[in-house]
This record gives C-alpha cells, structure tokens and sequence, in this order.
C-alpha cells in the first residue's frame, strides 16, 4: 500500500527510548497494542513504519520498527505522527465513533446550528469536544451522553444538551457550567471537563 488516500491519526512518535533504536509512542487506538494490528503506518511525507516489536509501558507503548537501529535514528523521528488509511479500520459500533469523524460536524442545541467541532481532546478523564460556537472563542463539551445525546455522522451533526454541556445557567439562575457562556451570551473561558461517552 502506498500513502494512505483518506488518512487517519492512529499514533505519534515520542523520544527514543534506549540505545538500540526502540521508541515511545503515543497511541490513538483503544488497546495501544493494536497498533501493531493495522499493517505498516505512514508518516504524513508517505514513509512507510512497519512494527517489528511492541510492548507496553506505562501510558505508551515502547515500539520498534523496521529499519531503525540505533539511538540517533530513532531520536530523528521524535514527533512524527503514524497514520493508516480510513478504510483499514473496523467499522464503528453503536455509540462509538472515530475522532477524525467527528471534527467538523456541526453542533446544534434545540434552536439549531450553534457552532462546529474542530477537535476532540482526550486529557485523561474521557473525550472533550473542542467546539467554536458561532465564530466566537471555543469552549469543551464533555462528550458524555448527557451533554450529547445523539450523533449523527451521516447528517453531519451532534446534539448537544445546553444545560448538561454547561453552555447555560441553571432554572436556579446559577451560573453555567465552566465550559460555556452565562445567559446573557457573554463568552467564558474553556476548562478541562471530563466523562466518557
């Protein structure tokens, strides 16, 4: 196979980790021994990796590829994201979705369109929706079941709940949630949020 036509992030190259050409990296997949499941990686300039070991350790895995031997070879290839093309992934299963499906996809609430997706995070507590809404700054959506009760990839949106998402105040008059705007519309600053889909 050649360079991955409709490619899809699977993994980035971390620091070497030894002297005999061994790397850390971060993986995208659920089980990052998986990696290894995929066939040869690509690099975005269409270098092929093929995995010749992998193990894990810790929150990475510790991989070597073919053709890479030595400390300095694998150091040259710190930061290099690994990717596989589209169609060499299983399909989903129900209430489970790619990231690279879902950047992109409008949100909307129970007025309509409030804004687009344009990444999904993941800093250890579940998947967060990086959502600009209506051109202004971003804010995180917890990509939860209550605060996105349904997705649909096929018609290029997710709903969202704007009281579980933290976009308004409570019935109570509090505040919103940390991770959206007050009543009035005025914007408010992002923060980590959490919760698994």
């Amino acid at each position: 196979m050649t360079k991955p036509q409709n490619p899809v992030q699977m993994a980035v190259i971390g620091a070497a980790h030894g002297i005999k050409g061994e790397l850390r990296v971060k993986t995208f997949t659920g089980d990052p021994l998986a990696l290894a499941d995929y066939g040869p990686l690509y690099a975005k300039d269409g270098r092929a990796f093929q995995i010749l070991d992998i193990r894990p350790a810790g929150t990475v895995v510790v991989v070597r590829f073919k053709g890479v031997n030595d400390r300095n070879a694998a150091e040259a290839l710190a930061g290099t994201e690994l990717f596989v093309d589209r169609s060499m992934l299983p399909d989903e299963e129900e209430d489970e979705f790619y990231h690279a499906d879902l950047i992109g996809l409008e949100v909307r609430d129970d007025t309509g369109a409030i804004g687009r997706v344009v990444a999904v995070h993941n800093f250890g507590g579940g998947d967060i929706l990086d959502v600009t809404l209506a051109g202004r700054k971003g804010v995180l959506i917890p990509f939860t079941q209550a605060a996105v009760p349904h997705v649909s990839i096929a018609d290029g949106f997710v709903q969202v709940d704007p009281l579980a998402a933290g976009l308004v105040g409570d019935e109570d008059g509090e505040a919103p949630g940390h991770s959206g705007f007050d009543p009035k519309g005025r914007p408010r600053g992002p923060k980590d949020a959490g919760g698994n889909r």
